[in-house]
């Protein structure tokens, strides 16, 4: 039998190299780097492929955005506060780049307590076996005196806390984002998953009271949401609850009648979660908007983005 033999090669159709469509081009290299440039010569050098040509597209997209007068929403995961990186978002609300900020239950404490004694993040390993992770005193009693007072005065969580910061003599003051937004009329809300916190294992803690209050934040942020046509989102190092909360959001307002269709989305992490995928870069874009996915960590992307769209806008 002859079905083993190999194939002849003769007869195959080849065509021109310069014919084929290419993926591809000299044109999209990178540009060797030369001692005593700019960060606007350093962004321009980087190669027009994959994800150096997605970071100049979502840089293009939130300055579209600003200079029409679209919103341009952040919801962080504690871990960008955690970083270091508040200052660089303090900046972009006190600037009007962004103009809404979200974030999971955690953000709170990081945010918190970096303003009151400069330092965050303990070492769980070392405190677990004896029971004492999470039990800072200032952090939980502070923290839920705040929420309980705001939710009884109809505050969302994130400006119950920015009240009482601003009521606080924090040495660091320059830290936080909930302070910011309060003093910038930011909207800043804070998305909670009972249980999930330190706080919430604190006598002090008031379950209805957080609930009560991260559902007006989810309210909020709906409002916000609302705007969003031409606008710019951004999920940044939240893996589960800003996805979750940012895809409902979406549906409310859209089942609402608000249209919500042309506009980007970006989601930024050192791993590429599910969520944050589907929810954030897949599905809300299908109707006409833009997804994209920035891989690489926070504390380098983060401070790159940020450069590269202040160095486009006026």
């Amino acid at each position: 039998m002859d079905g083993h033999r190999p194939i002849a090669l003769e007869g195959l159709k080849t065509y021109p190299l310069r014919s084929r469509k290419s993926k591809v081009s000299v044109a999209d290299a990178a540009r060797a780097w030369k001692r005593g440039g700019s960060l606007a010569q350093l962004l321009d050098s980087l190669p027009n492929i994959l994800a150096a040509r997605d970071l100049r597209a979502v840089v293009a997209r939130i300055v579209e955005a600003r200079r029409a007068g679209r919103p341009v929403v952040m919801g962080i995961g504690g871990h960008v506060i955690k970083v270091g990186l508040s200052p660089l978002l303090v900046d972009l609300m006190e600037r009007g780049v962004l103009t809404a900020l979200a974030m999971n239950g955690s953000g709170i404490i990081h945010d918190f307590e970096l303003a009151l004694v400069g330092h965050t993040s303990e070492e769980v390993e070392e405190v677990l076996g004896e029971g004492a992770f999470g039990m800072a005193e200032e952090t939980g009693r502070i923290l839920n005196e705040a929420i309980a007072a705001g939710a009884r005065d109809g505050l969302g969580l994130g400006e119950a806390v920015g009240r009482r910061l601003a009521a606080m003599d924090l040495p660091h003051a320059e830290m936080s984002l909930l302070l910011a937004g309060h003093r910038l009329g930011v909207p800043v809300t804070v998305h909670v998953a009972l249980g999930a916190d330190i706080i919430h294992m604190h006598p002090a803690v008031d379950g209805a009271a957080v609930g009560a209050a991260s559902h007006r934040d989810f309210l909020r942020f709906a409002g916000v949401i609302a705007a969003l046509e031409g606008g710019v989102y951004l999920n940044v190092g939240s893996a589960v609850i800003m996805p979750e909360v940012f895809v409902k959001a979406l549906s409310l307002v859209r089942n609402l009648g608000h249209e919500v269709r042309r506009f980007t989305t970006v989601n930024l992490d050192f791993i590429q979660h599910y969520r944050p995928r589907v929810n954030v870069v897949q599905r809300p874009t299908q109707q006409g908007g833009e997804g994209y996915a920035l891989t690489g960590h926070h504390e380098i992307m983060l401070p790159l983005l940020c450069a590269a769209v202040l160095e486009a806008l006026p």
